[in-house]
């Protein structure tokens, strides 16, 4: 009877753990005074198999915008990339990270 009960409870506490897990993420928040530049107009390289081409674009960094390059992203079958962007927000600028959807 006793293993039985101990049985249920560690399951239930893994459910817990789990779904805690699945469930977890840290979404960084950059925010920016001004206005970003225009965007950079970079030459897309040819498509690559299992790959989706992830634009570049201004980051915030020690109190000034400086440009991130475009790169490749690992596919996500099932998924679409949403490219991160800026939007005004508060009187400020807000980066909101690109994302798969």
């Amino acid at each position: 009877m006793k293993i039985r009960l101990l049985i249920a409870q560690a399951a239930i506490v893994m459910a817990g753990v789990a779904a805690v897990a699945g469930t977890a993420s840290a979404e960084v928040i950059i925010v920016a005074p001004n206005a970003p530049p225009p965007v950079r107009m970079e030459a897309v390289p040819p498509a690559r198999v299992g790959y989706v081409w992830d634009q570049g674009h201004w980051r915030w960094e020690h109190g000034q915008y400086m440009w991130n390059p475009g790169h490749w992203q690992v596919e996500r079958v099932g998924y679409h990339w949403v490219p991160g962007h800026w939007i005004a927000h508060r009187g400020a600028w807000r980066y909101m990270q690109g994302h798969w959807a």
